[in-house]
């Protein structure tokens, strides 16, 4: 028997080498000391190292000892670490004892991917908080598990050279740490204590342009100006914050007065979820989202009528006035942390408002000096530090949607993340739209977001945009051989593509078409089966030129055809009309035949003057695009109801329509209802949804004294059943069964939890978004998913 097992017996004995390539989130999260542990705990040598594509092992010791340390690879990764591939092959045995960490080497396309921004862990929370620490209440304490990443990275292989930091040389204390395999801080890049910065520095306004002022502890300042009121502009991970006590009525209104911030809602920062729980319904995964990693901004449907016990949170009802849902998050730096103060310092706000540190409309500030500039009139102090931000970054906004993620805005914590594609596609940069830009850089399966970047009609947001192109082709090493863009030929984004292209193709999508493709690429959709795609949002460039926006696509990455589509009304004054809903809402009664009647709050809404002008504008078609838009009939509807007549940010009117429609008395069932007119009858051959018998209904019941709520209530109901039976009158004709929903209206989550549950009981399958949002910050996702099949890669 001793004969059979000797060459199994030598085998095992004889050394093998692997050399063995990691990809994905491998750099700034603590791999190389972890692949260090792993190779030490099985006795093999060789050595690892940072590269430009990923991360690299050598090892060699016995055949079983090779073999499971790449077992174990991905199975034991750092908490920050995502693990895309690991490829390993065979090497000639050299021997050895040892093994290292060695420098990391530069050169070569990047293929590795950088981790967000993390929110600070438990460990360093805990050394923040004990006095005996050599990091208490060290403003930037981090680790291999947190900290900053995206935002301070300037190149790649993720070293301490390719960061902001590398202009603060370590301690001796801090580079022991870094030095030491048994330290979580090995190799931590952004490693930092009190002795080797970063520093704060807290500037008065009337000191701004004096130079410095030595404080002892600017942070307890900055709590104390806070208690009085006090507007202070903090630098946090991807730029300025502004602050204010968020129960502070007078702060929080001068704030809002300040921003030209209008009604839009501001987010609040609290401590813990928990101190927010008599203010919002807190479910699992909304705790869940609040205390992970990312820490985005979570909305919250409010308690209409919280409970205050003694010592409990109130915020001013400035905060987020006629608003049904409350933005939150948790402390995600240690500055934040020190602001809401730690166990046992003095009482200061418990709340704050944490809002993006620019005007309405502007980039985010992340540059100190341009701080002190821009922010002069909307600070009364800066709490800032001497490490830069390379990249913008602004908060992340999801919600729950029937116990999922649904992200609205996607940035601090989530970019710069790639999302997988169900289809390989050129190296493309996708440039989005106009309205919560942001880009995609995609090559062969993965495409890399960016972060949230802005409204492109303002100079400066492009001016970003361009800084973040660059960027994020740097760390991805994604070299765009075409360009994507939207059909709409206004659009700053489009021009931008023009200007840029330099001989290199541009392709257009249609709007409506990208955001069904978003949807179906999110899922992992191959496109060899068309989905029925309703596509509802305010504004999109139609192929007849019209505004669309209530659209029912039959699709898939090829091509669109229209099945249907709401009814075409004049959009008087264009923005104009978004701005001020009781416009939209009069255009619509006007196409419907029903009078102006001076007993309808849209009317008596109107002065008088613009009433007549308004009048005579639609006679006469002067500056009346048609739209189709959905969002802009969610917008007539808050307006005929009293609910909302003028817009102060975008989609006002729609997010007070939802909130009023959740006041409504639950055995209330009715709905309107749409006519539809065959596709014979009309001319563009679809099916057109006529929201004129809807409109009529409503106006009926107003006058009969029914509730605003029980008004909204039902017009939600009947824009869910006009969902379902276009979706149904498609699977009729065409066989499909597959319903993509997306666009801005589906950030609606009673509109879209209807609608997915009215169409899974009659046996469709739902598609809704989950990793990019429905609206334009996940545009540019489909628009390079649409490219992809206009240039499909050559076949073998």
């Amino acid at each position: 028997m001793s004969g059979p097992q000797a060459p199994t017996a030598v085998a095992e004995n004889t050394p093998r080498r692997r050399r063995v390539t990691v990809r994905g989130v491998v750099q700034g999260v603590g791999f190389r000391p972890y692949l260090y542990g792993l190779a030490t705990e099985l006795a093999l040598a060789g050595h690892v190292t940072n590269t430009p594509e990923g991360v690299v092992a050598e090892v060699e010791g016995s055949a079983s000892a090779v073999a499971r340390f790449c077992d174990l690879i991905a199975a034991q990764a750092p908490p920050l670490a995502r693990v895309e591939s690991v490829h390993h092959r065979e090497m000639p045995a050299v021997g050895g004892t040892a093994f290292t960490i060695r420098t990391s080497r530069t050169g070569g396309p990047a293929r590795t991917l950088v981790s967000p921004d993390s929110a600070t862990c438990a460990d360093c929370l805990a050394e923040l908080t004990a006095p005996a620490d050599r990091r208490h209440r060290h403003p930037f304490v981090n680790c291999t598990h947190c900290g900053p990443r995206f935002t301070i990275v300037t190149g790649v292989p993720y070293d301490r050279a390719n960061t902001t930091m590398a202009g603060f040389a370590m301690c001796p204390d801090c580079a022991r740490e870094y030095a030491d395999p048994a330290d979580r801080r090995f190799h931590a890049q952004p490693v930092a204590c009190p002795a080797c910065g970063p520093r704060l520095r807290l500037v008065l306004a009337q000191e701004a342009r004096l130079g410095d002022v030595e404080r002892a502890d600017p942070v307890t300042e900055s709590r104390a100006l806070l208690e009085q009121g006090a507007i202070l502009a903090v630098k946090g991970l991807g730029g300025y914050h502004l602050a204010c006590d968020a129960s502070n009525q007078e702060a929080v209104a001068l704030l809002r007065r300040r921003k030209a911030r209008g009604d839009k809602p501001f987010a609040v920062m609290a401590r813990t979820a928990d101190d927010v729980r008599h203010l919002v319904r807190l479910s699992p995964a909304e705790r869940t989202l609040l205390e992970g990693r990312a820490r985005p901004v979570v909305l919250m449907r409010r308690r209409p009528h919280p409970s205050y016990a003694p010592g409990d949170l109130r915020p001013a009802e400035a905060v987020a006035p006629g608003s049904p849902d409350l933005g939150v998050m948790l402390p995600y730096t240690p500055v934040h942390h020190l602001l809401l103060g730690l166990p046992g310092d003095p009482d200061g706000p418990g709340l704050l408002v944490m809002t993006s540190g620019n005007l309405s409309g502007e980039p985010i500030v992340t540059d100190d000096d341009e701080a002190l500039e821009r922010l002069a009139h909307l600070a009364d102090a800066w709490l800032t530090h001497d490490r830069p931000i390379h990249v913008p970054c602004d908060d992340s906004v999801v919600r729950v949607c029937d116990g999922e993620p649904l992200v609205l805005r996607r940035s601090r914590g989530y970019a710069p993340l790639p999302v997988s594609l169900p289809l390989p596609v050129r190296p493309a940069l996708a440039v989005g739209g106009d309205l919560k830009n942001a880009f995609c850089l995609g090559a062969g399966r993965q495409a890399w977001l960016s972060a949230h970047i802005g409204d492109m009609d303002d100079v400066g947001t492009q001016r970003v945009f361009e800084r973040a192109v660059e960027q994020l082709e740097s760390i991805t090493g994604v070299r765009p051989e075409s360009l994507v863009s939207d059909r709409h030929p206004g659009y700053g984004s489009v021009g931008w593509a023009d200007r840029n292209a330099a001989h290199r193709p541009v392709v257009r999508v249609q709007h409506h078409h990208a955001h069904i493709a978003a949807a179906m690429a999110e899922h992992g959709l191959d496109g060899t089966r068309q989905v029925i795609g309703v596509a509802f949002d305010g504004t999109g460039h139609g192929d007849d030129g019209a505004v669309w926006g209530g659209e029912f696509l039959l699709a898939d990455y090829d091509r669109f055809t229209r099945f249907g589509h709401l009814a075409y009304v004049p959009l008087p004054g264009g923005d104009a009309a978004v701005r001020r809903p009781y416009r939209m809402a009069l255009a619509h009664l006007r196409a419907a035949g029903i009078d102006w009647a001076g007993d309808l709050a849209c009317t008596t809404a109107c002065p008088p003057d613009e009433l007549h002008v308004l009048e005579r504008q639609l006679e006469r078609g002067l500056n009346c695009v048609p739209t189709s838009s959905m969002g802009r009939l969610f917008d007539a509807v808050s307006s005929l109801a009293g609910v909302c007549h003028r817009a102060g940010y975008e989609a006002q009117a729609a997010v007070e329509l939802e909130g009023a429609a959740l006041h409504a008395p639950a055995d209330d069932t009715t709905a309107y209802d749409f006519a539809l007119h065959a596709s014979q009858e009309t001319r563009d051959g679809a099916v057109r949804a006529d929201p004129a018998p809807v409109l009529a209904a409503i106006v009926r019941d107003l006058r009969a004294g029914v509730e605003p709520a029980l008004v909204a209530a039902r017009f939600h109901r009947c824009v869910t059943g006009l969902v379902h039976r276009m979706c149904a009158r498609a699977r009729e004709r065409h066989g499909l069964d597959t319903v993509a929903l997306t666009g801005g209206v589906f950030a609606n989550t009673l509109l879209s939890s209807a609608c997915a549950a009215t169409l899974r009981e009659d046996g469709f399958t739902v598609l809704r978004h989950h990793l990019v949002p429905p609206n334009d910050g996940g545009l540019a996702l489909g628009q390079l998913m649409v490219a992809a099949r206009a240039t499909p890669l050559p076949t073998d």
